[in-house]
């Protein structure tokens, strides 16, 4: 369900960011981070992948099958995640 109000956006937000601080020591650990730049008005969600996830071959499958799986678990209403590096 879309957010009603800019409280309801900032409350999305702050469950991403708290998403992306639950994943970011696994990237870490693999020599990567992620960064969080936003979310737009069809309420995907944009990072980038950088580090060795962001010259990763299979960093795609990282994104969809990983960081993309936990956010919109977390964080209702997200419909996807988007690596701005793509």
């Amino acid at each position: 369900m879309p957010p009603e109000t800019t409280s309801d956006l900032a409350e999305m937000e702050a469950g991403v960011l708290e998403a992306i601080e639950a994943i970011r020591p696994a990237l870490q650990s693999d020599g990567g981070d992620i960064i969080f730049h936003g979310i737009d008005d069809d309420f995907a969600v944009h990072v980038s992948l950088v580090g060795a996830c962001g010259t990763c071959p299979v960093s795609t499958m990282t994104l969809k099958a990983g960081v993309e799986r936990i956010i919109m678990d977390r964080v209702p209403g997200i419909t996807e995640v988007v690596n701005d590096n793509e």
